[in-house]
């Protein structure tokens, strides 16, 4: 009952902020995340008997931070926020030079250099989404997608499930359930794509100005429908294999939960695990293609 409550308070107000928010407090809110689950990242990594180099991992997100507010300005050609990405080894390579024991400097700098990419680039990613008028959309099909697939796996493998996935990671996880998280993340995705300009139309307006396209996705050439099905089933695995990754960090950890701040869900990163694998997938897919920009002309 506790998870069906916070989900049923916590996925209207992720609604309203990625549709009415401006894109500052959008991004404002993405900072508050990533402060709270690496928060509980950090956490996770003591239970490995690794002392972290926390300060210098907050510093480097509040410099990511920064320079990503000021991407969005006048100085954004030299403020890119992935140019910090650079200065990775100097931000964790040099605090550990200085610490009595040395025996875990590799360690405590790899965890926190790992944070950033499992982390901090994902959510950067989904606001650059944000950002873009013509790609907006993709926030809602990836939150669909991956929720749907969350919600089937679990019914599905209390259900029917018989056969473990992955029984030493996550013994309550089945190929049945599995499977059902495919079918339920492509059917919502395709789903998804289907309203992408309805969608589109529920986002603020930027400064900048854009043009409806007359024609709808309904209309669309039979690839865009091929497109939209795979990127379903490669975020349904990407999303899978994410969720598989938190368990296995927190089974390696001995823990149960990432945290406790979500009723019924456990912490920020046990909710967002699945979506930090499925983001950059998308992300890139949509780059890669352009297919999914025809919202906006």
């Amino acid at each position: 009952m506790k998870r069906v409550l916070t989900a049923a308070v916590l996925i209207p107000l992720v609604l309203l902020a990625v549709f009415r928010a401006p894109w500052w407090l959008f991004a404002l809110l993405i900072a508050v995340v990533i402060a709270l689950s690496l928060y509980e990242y950090l956490n996770i990594t003591r239970g490995y008997g690794i002392e972290p180099l926390v300060l210098p991992t907050y510093g480097w997100v509040i410099l990511f931070l920064l320079a990503n507010f000021a991407f969005q300005g006048e100085l954004g050609q030299y403020m890119h926020p992935l140019n910090l990405v650079a200065f990775i080894p100097i931000f964790f390579g040099l605090p550990v030079v200085f610490r009595r024991d040395l025996r875990m400097a590799l360690a405590a700098s790899a965890v926190s250099a790992f944070a950033i990419f499992y982390l901090v680039v994902p959510l950067y990613l989904l606001a650059d989404l944000r950002s873009n008028r013509g790609e907006a959309f993709l926030i809602i099909f990836i939150l669909f997608s991956v929720w749907a697939g969350d919600t089937a796996a679990y019914y599905a493998g209390r259900a029917f499930g018989r056969h473990k996935l992955a029984p030493i990671v996550s013994p309550n996880k089945s190929w049945e359930g599995a499977i059902a998280s495919v079918i339920a993340s492509v059917a919502v995705a395709l789903l998804v794509f289907c309203f992408a300009i309805q969608i589109q139309e529920l986002f603020p307006t930027p400064s900048t100005s854009w043009e409806t396209p007359s024609s709808s996705p309904r209309n669309m050439p039979a690839m865009y429908w091929v497109h939209a099905f795979v990127l379903g089933l490669l975020t349904n695995a990407a999303a899978q294999f994410g969720d598989l990754f938190e368990s296995a960090l927190k089974r390696g950890a001995q823990i149960k939960d990432s945290g406790s701040l979500l009723p019924g869900h456990g912490g920020i990163l046990d909710r967002i695990d699945a979506l930090l694998f499925a983001i950059p997938v998308v992300w890139y897919y949509a780059r890669a293609t352009e297919l999914f920009l025809f919202v906006a002309r």
